[in-house]
């Protein structure tokens, strides 16, 4: 089975590095049009040079951004059939004292998790409708499925969100001909937050981590990438509603 996304247009959000900057690059070589979308300017002009292909830089917690960002890529491609939501994360956060936690702090990190992937989902639902569906994928996280790693309490309270999200417009998009599928990553040393928190754990965190996981070694955002693609190909086009866990069989 090949994947392949000839004449396809996809959206990849969260793009500037890391897992989303790993979609990007597998969907462009599978022969997608891809757009990119971060609110990091600087690594996505290097990247989108480098691939030749539009970027724009938007904050995803902003609706009317979320929109126009939608209508720009409509203009230049007449439709989208694959969005992939890799951006979020931490947004640079640390684990600490629930007391500790101010408002700022909390809603930053569900604002780009959660609120980017529903205003993601509500403008260009109507465009996928109009041509007759598409793929929307969210990267959600084990964090998503039980408590997480970095400690980060408004990180699994977002991840959790998200998987809810999923499933729900799942029941409402499925009989437009859209599909809503989460891949859920494990430990992947992708981007500097993800490698702060690995070198964090020490040599003993580190061991215990890797002993946790079935296939004993860490993923990688290309393995990410793969279950990405799969979930946005045509092949799975009667999988809507999972989340599918990424993580070497940890979870």
């Amino acid at each position: 089975m090949q994947l392949n996304f000839e004449g396809k247009t996809a959206l990849v959000t969260g793009a500037a590095q890391g897992i989303g900057e790993s979609i990007a690059r597998a969907l462009q070589g599978s022969g997608a049009r891809v757009v990119l979308a971060d609110i990091d300017g600087e690594g996505l002009r290097s990247l989108a040079d480098e691939l030749q292909t539009l970027s724009v830089e938007v904050d995803l917690g902003d609706r009317a951004a979320v929109h126009g960002l939608i209508d720009e890529i409509e203009d230049r491609h007449g439709s989208i059939d694959v969005v992939v939501h890799a951006a979020g994360g931490t947004r640079g956060q640390v684990g600490r004292p629930i007391e500790e936690i101010d408002e700022a702090s909390w809603r930053a990190i569900f604002e780009a998790n959660v609120d980017g992937a529903f205003w993601l989902a509500q403008a260009v639902a109507p465009l996928m409708r109009k041509h007759g569906g598409g793929r929307f994928v969210a990267i959600a996280s084990g964090a998503g499925l039980r408590p997480s790693l970095t400690g980060i309490q408004a990180y699994t309270a977002a991840k959790h969100a998200l998987v809810g999200l999923v499933r729900q417009l799942s029941w409402e998009l499925g009989p437009q001909g859209i599909t809503v599928n989460a891949v859920a990553p494990g430990f992947v040393r992708s981007n500097p937050t993800t490698e702060r928190q690995w070198n964090a754990m020490g040599e003993d965190g580190q061991s215990r981590l890797i002993d946790s996981i079935h296939t004993r070694r860490l993923g990688s955002a290309a393995d990410i990438a793969a279950a990405t693609l799969f979930l946005a190909s045509d092949q799975a086009g009667w999988i809507s509603g999972q989340i599918l866990s990424v993580d070497g069989g940890r979870s």
